[in-house]
């Protein structure tokens, strides 16, 4: 096919999809679809092997799967738990994890495992099937789905670890991470490093030893011997996790950092933070006075909904916005503990933090 051929070709595509997107019935996000679709298109006109189509069809049955499946609950706060799959029932990791799934589904978020065995399984046994997700993995061993949610329709298989960690992460208002080998390792690790540079959260990332027990303390001194003190990360960021063997710890540091803060977006340059309750003026001066060195430029300041949000559901929420550098993300979590310290005198008790 000569070059004029493939142009026409293409042009002729393009054509077309703009005319299916005008026939589709909801049109709310038609741009975004005729940019997905169009990439699609580009690609069909490039010289891609036939595994690279492979992946990209596997990995879009796999988000759809994922969009599907949470869509109903988007406004339902979740606490994603990873850990080992190995852990036996009668081991104190396996307890002290369902103890914790157990108290959250009481506080009423739901919970969100892998799916498989050992701390997933304890995630899913103190919840309960009614409050579980299982994001589980299609592996040749290790990872048959548990049976307190086998057979349950929140459970989904993913073909990919990065689109089933996509939705662990993606869903999740909380994690809790228990002990575990390379898998929890390498989670953990990229909590903290999506945390660190903003692709992820802010959201309580809490590691959660057995009682008395030193996987998660350990691992805190080496990152604060071979990381923080060597200049390797900013000494703010232990501030993006808690490390603990209580379990009231472990849930207080979720339910408390929702209790003012309620979520957070950019609209350009600014970066908005939705709160469940006004704060002062005298409060947002002392924010300014401690926290200036987070800004780009102006300062924090009060608003109501920008007009680019959109008419959601927390278009009524106050809101702080403030140009923040992007860069001191440990300083980011210090202000939001101190927001939630500021406010708690105001917030009323309306029950149950889930609700987003």
């Amino acid at each position: 096919m000569t070059s004029s051929a493939s142009f026409d070709t293409l042009e002729s595509l393009q054509a077309d999809i703009a005319e299916l997107i005008d026939r589709l019935p909801t049109l709310k996000n038609q741009q975004l679809i005729k940019q997905a679709l169009a990439t699609i298109v580009r690609l069909a006109d490039s010289n891609i092997e036939r595994l690279d189509w492979k992946i990209l069809s596997a990995a879009l049955a796999d988000m759809e799967r994922g969009f599907q499946l949470f869509y109903d609950y988007r406004h339902v706060r979740k606490v994603t738990i990873f850990g080992s799959a190995r852990l036996a029932p009668e081991t104190p990791e396996y307890k002290m994890a369902l103890q914790f799934a157990s108290v959250v589904s009481h506080l009423g978020f739901m919970v969100m495992t892998g799916g498989g065995g050992g701390i997933m399984q304890a995630g899913h046994e103190g919840a309960g099937r009614e409050n579980s997700f299982g994001l589980n993995i299609q592996l040749p061993f290790e990872q048959q789905a548990n049976p307190f949610i086998e057979g349950d329709p929140k459970l989904i298989n993913f073909k990919y670890f990065f689109t089933r960690k996509l939705f662990l992460l993606k869903e999740s208002d909380a994690v809790a991470l228990f002990p575990g080998g390379f898998g929890t390792q390498d989670e953990a690790f990229e909590c903290m490093t999506l945390s660190q540079t903003g692709k992820f959260g802010p959201v309580p990332l809490v590691l959660i030893d057995r009682p008395g027990g030193d996987y998660w303390r350990s691992w805190s001194d080496y990152i604060d011997r071979q990381l923080v003190q060597k200049g390797l990360v900013s000494p703010d960021d232990p501030s993006l996790y808690t490390v603990t063997d209580n379990l009231d710890v472990a849930c207080n540091a979720i339910t408390r950092f929702y209790q003012v803060y309620h979520s957070s977006r950019y609209v350009g340059d600014q970066l908005v933070i939705r709160l469940t309750t006004d704060l002062s003026n005298a409060e947002v001066e002392k924010l300014n006075a401690s926290f200036s060195d987070i800004l780009v430029k102006g300062k924090i300041e009060k608003s109501q909904a920008l007009s680019q949000e959109g008419q959601d559901e927390t278009v009524n929420l106050p809101r702080l916005v403030l140009y923040f550098n992007q860069r001191d993300l440990g300083r980011l979590y210090q202000m939001i503990a101190v927001i939630n310290q500021m406010g708690v005198h105001t917030v009323e008790d309306t029950g149950h933090p889930e609700r987003k």
